[in-house]
């Protein structure tokens, strides 16, 4: 057995929704194998939310008492030890300042990170799907934007399919031929629109989209997220 790596504990907030929050658990856990070799695993601490009041609070727009509960619950994080923090959602980015508010161990930011490994790859119009939050509003668009990004939106009918998916079958982890081939066309046309690249910007997309079946490099925000964490996480 090797010995013990120093590994700062990551702090995951997710449940948001749980099917995506298992993906970071087995990436994590891919990750460090790959890394560090022998029986090595992550140190991580993982607080999972019922999503559903939280996406009631989304849909009421009442992002003030959801940043409350995400404050609440990265405090908690902290006490229990963890060294960084991870939201294991994009939409919930929107509240990342509120989150942090007080808690002084660091979030890596998946817009940041994401944008980032673009940059890296020296593409700079991505595609983005995700959630109609994340599409839409500017706290993740805006970010693309001051890295130097130029985001490619899908149309309204295919940002309302995009959403419609990823709340009614992904985040219940229903997967079908059929969503799998609607995210396909809508990949297909944001590459066709100038798209360089996909963000695939939602952390369940990634049930139904890969670099096997869209014509553009595509960058898939668990796996960047994770990564990044991780090296963090070890940097001590």
């Amino acid at each position: 057995m090797s010995g013990r790596a120093s590994m700062r504990t990551i702090g995951i907030l997710g449940g948001m929704s749980a099917a995506s929050t298992q993906i970071y658990y087995a990436e994590l856990c891919r990750l460090t194998r790959e890394r560090l070799g022998g029986l090595h695993s992550p140190e991580l601490l993982i607080r999972s939310l019922d999503f559903a009041p939280v996406a009631d609070l989304q849909a009421a727009g009442d992002w003030d008492r959801a940043g409350a509960l995400l404050n609440a619950e990265a405090k908690a994080l902290e006490r229990a030890g963890a060294g960084l923090l991870l939201l294991a959602t994009n939409t919930m980015h929107k509240l990342a300042g509120p989150m942090m508010q007080g808690v002084g161990v660091p979030l890596v930011h998946i817009a940041d990170a994401t944008a980032a490994a673009i940059r890296a790859g020296g593409l700079s119009a991505p595609g983005l799907m995700a959630t109609a939050f994340t599409m839409e509003q500017e706290f993740y668009t805006g970010r693309l934007r001051a890295a130097g990004l130029a985001p490619v939106l899908p149309d309204a009918a295919d940002r309302a399919e995009t959403h419609r998916i990823i709340y009614e079958e992904l985040c219940r982890e229903v997967v079908s031929a059929r969503s799998r081939a609607a995210f396909e066309a809508i990949a297909a046309r944001l590459a066709a629109a100038g798209a360089d690249s996909l963000i695939l910007g939602c952390t369940e997309v990634g049930m139904l989209l890969d670099a096997g079946n869209v014509p553009v490099p595509v960058f898939d925000t668990v796996a960047i997220h994770c990564a990044a964490a991780l090296e963090l996480a070890l940097a001590g």
